[in-house]
C-alpha cells in the first residue's frame, strides 16, 4: 500500500482486452504511484485507488495513467493498495525470462529478439530457427541450478550518458525516455536495461519448465516457459485431468494412451458401420415412399441422425421429377441441414423462402436446394408453405 495524491482525472474510455464495447470512465494521474504501467513485455499491474478498483494502468511520457470508473477529487489523499499476487506473478515471469535470455545467449548464442509475459504461459522469441530437445533439456537444468544457488538480483540506475551503459543488454529505449537509465542485475549473470519489476533474489523463481518451442516468423524459434507458482498451477491442473481420465478410463495413467488409442479404432469403426446403416436406411425410406399405391406431391422427412449423403440418396432413389421433397436432419430444437428437391422451377422458387424460414442459407442447382438451418422448429410453417404451393399448381 502507498499513500499519495490525485493530480487531475479526466474523462475518458477504456476498450477492453478482449474486444467489445468500450467502458465509459476517468483517467488518474498520481504524485507518485506503485502501480506499474504496461511496458517492456511485461503487462500492467491492478489495484486500488482507495475503494475504487483500477482497470489499466498505461504510460504516458514520464506519467501513470491510472484508468477507473468513478471520478476522484484532484488534490485529494488516497490509500493506492496493488494487487500483490498479479505483481509476483508478472515478477517472477519477468526475472525468469532475463535468466533464459542471458543462459540461452552464454551457452548457445541464441539471442532473445523479443517476449511476451501471457496470461497463461509466456514466449521467448529467439534469434536461431530451431532448438534441439537436448538444447531445451541442458538449458532448463542450468536456470534450476541458478535458482537454487539463491543468485541475487539487484537494480540500480545510471545516467544517460553513463559510458556503462554500452556493458549492458538492452534493446534500445523509448523514443520519449527522459532521466536514469534503470539496469537489472543478476549477480555474476546478466545486466540488463528494464523498466519491469523483478525479484530479489533468483530463489524466489521457485523453479523454470520450458515447455519446448514453436515456429516464429522470420526463421526465429519462440520458446514457451512457466515460471514460480504458474509451474504448481499448471502441475496441478495436469494431477487433475490425470485422475479423471483415470476414472473414466479405468487405468493406469501409464496406460492412458494406449486406452485411448482402442477408443478411437472402436469409435471409427462405429461411425463407419453406422453411415452404411444410415445408407441402407436411405435406400429403404426411398423405396417405401415410391412403393405406395397412392404417392402423394409432398414428400416430408426428418430423422435426427443423419448428413447431406443420407438426404440425397434419398431424393436420388426417390426421383424429383413429379414429387418434391424436403428433408432435414438434426436435432429439431436447435441446427440441422435441409434438403429441398423437386422440379426445378419449383425449387428455384421456393428453395430461398425455406431457407428463410429455417433460419438459415443455401445454395441450389438443378432441381435441389440445400444448406444450414438455425430454426430447425420451424419445419411445420415450411411444409405448409409447400403444401400450399403444391394446392396451388394442381388442377
Amino acid at each position: 500500500q502507498f499513500v499519495t495524491r490525485v493530480v487531475s482525472c479526466q474523462a475518458a474510455e477504456l476498450r477492453p482486452e478482449g474486444g467489445g464495447e468500450p467502458l465509459r470512465g476517468f483517467q488518474v494521474v498520481l504524485e507518485d504511484t506503485i502501480l506499474f504501467p504496461e511496458g517492456g513485455g511485461q503487462p500492467d499491474d491492478r489495484g486500488l485507488i482507495g475503494d475504487v478498483p483500477v482497470l489499466r494502468v498505461t504510460r504516458r511520457g514520464s506519467e501513470a495513467i491510472h484508468f477507473v470508473e468513478a471520478p476522484l477529487e484532484p488534490g485529494a489523499e488516497v490509500l493506492l493498495s496493488l494487487d500483490w499476487d498479479r505483481r509476483f506473478d508478472h515478477m517472477q515471469q519477468h526475472s525468469g525470462q532475463h535468466l533464459i535470455t542471458a543462459i540461452a545467449e552464454q551457452m548457445f548464442g541464441f539471442k532473445t529478439t523479443s517476449w511476451e509475459l501471457g496470461r497463461q504461459r509466456s514466449v521467448i522469441e529467439l534469434d536461431t530457427p530451431s532448438m534441439t530437445t537436448e538444447q531445451i533439456e541442458t538449458l532448463e537444468r542450468s536456470v534450476n541450478k541458478k535458482i537454487r544457488e539463491r543468485v541475487p538480483v539487484t537494480v540500480r540506475e545510471l545516467a544517460a550518458d553513463d559510458p556503462e551503459i554500452e556493458t549492458v543488454r538492452s534493446r534500445g529505449l523509448p523514443d520519449d525516455h527522459v532521466g536514469p537509465v534503470r539496469v537489472v542485475d543478476i549477480t555474476g549473470v546478466d545486466s540488463n536495461m528494464c523498466c519491469g519489476t523483478h525479484v530479489s533474489n533468483l530463489s524466489d523463481l521457485q523453479v523454470i519448465k520450458l515447455l519446448g518451442t514453436e515456429k516464429a516468423k522470420r526463421n526465429k524459434t519462440n520458446l514457451v516457459f512457466l515460471a514460480g507458482n504458474r509451474v504448481l498451477k499448471s502441475l496441478e491442473q495436469s494431477h487433475s485431468i490425470e485422475k479423471a481420465l483415470t476414472s473414466l478410463l479405468k487405468t493406469g495413467p501409464g496406460e492412458h494412451a494406449e486406452a485411448v488409442k482402442k477408443l478411437q479404432s472402436s469409435v471409427k469403426l462405429l461411425q463407419k458401420n453406422n453411415l452404411n446403416l444410415l445408407r441402407d436406411l436411405a435406400v429403404l425410406v426411398a423405396r417405401d415412399f415410391k412403393s405406395k399405391a397412392a404417392q402423394t406431391q409432398l414428400f416430408v422427412l426428418h430423422r435426427k441422425e443423419g448428413d447431406s449423403e443420407f438426404m440425397n440418396i434419398i431424393a436420388n432413389e426417390v426421383g424429383t421429377e413429379e414429387a418434391l421433397l424436403f428433408l432435414t436432419v438434426g436435432d429439431e430444437k436447435e441446427a440441422g441441414l435441409f434438403l429441398l428437391a423437386g422440379p426445378v422451377e419449383a425449387v428455384e422458387n421456393l428453395g430461398p423462402r425455406v431457407a428463410e424460414l429455417l433460419g438459415g442459407k443455401g445454395a441450389g442447382k438443378r432441381g435441389r436446394f440445400q444448406g444450414k438451418a438455425t430454426k430447425m422448429s420451424h419445419r411445420g410453417e415450411v411444409q405448409a408453405l409447400l403444401q400450399e404451393f403444391i394446392s396451388q399448381r394442381s388442377p
